[in-house]
């Protein structure tokens, strides 16, 4: 899949896909024209969805830090292969990882992820709070408490009032 990485040519073979599906139908070959079809639409799919990403994301639910980065450096030119809100999760994840092991790294992906624009108010606020616990690690109280703040405002179903409220009082320590 290394072939279809610039996310044009992902968009051209699909075009091409479903111009042969059509036309298989119009020719009376059904059978044909569907599997055209089923390929048209799993090229399509992945121009939405990155495989890279849905396989990075999987890596991560597992906790498995290194796994992740690794797939996530197989995109060679992220903004080349990716679309907007793909390259947005791009640097959210690559934040994520780098959380544990370089904060200053992590931050440049979170804030970059953030200014893409993350398309889930959920995912911008675990952005912001990821970015709150850097900023507290750097002993920048104010900055910490505004990204807490706007986390808590984002985060409308409750999932992440636990954390907040934690790093709420880990700041009054510091």
């Amino acid at each position: 899949m290394q072939l279809l990485q610039h996310k044009y040519l992902k968009l051209a073979v699909g075009l091409v896909l479903l111009g042969l599906s059509i036309w298989q139908f119009t020719k009376g070959h059904i059978g044909n024209g569907i599997f055209l079809l089923l390929l048209f639409l799993l090229v399509m799919f992945l121009y939405v969805r990155n495989e890279y990403l849905l396989a990075a994301f999987f890596k991560l639910r597992k906790e498995d830090m290194e796994g992740a980065e690794r797939i996530l450096m197989k995109i060679r030119n992220p903004e080349q292969a990716l679309i907007k809100p793909q390259q947005a999760y791009y640097n959210m994840l690559l934040g994520m990882i780098y959380s544990r092991k370089n904060i200053s790294k992590a931050e440049k992906f979170l804030r970059k992820a953030l200014k893409l624009g993350l398309v889930l108010k959920q995912d911008q606020a675990m952005a912001k709070l990821s970015l709150a616990g850097i900023m507290m690690a750097k002993r920048n109280k104010r900055e910490a408490t505004r990204l807490l703040n706007e986390a808590k405002k984002l985060d409308k179903k409750g999932l992440m009032k636990d954390q907040i409220r934690m790093m709420k009082q880990q700041l009054k320590r510091i």
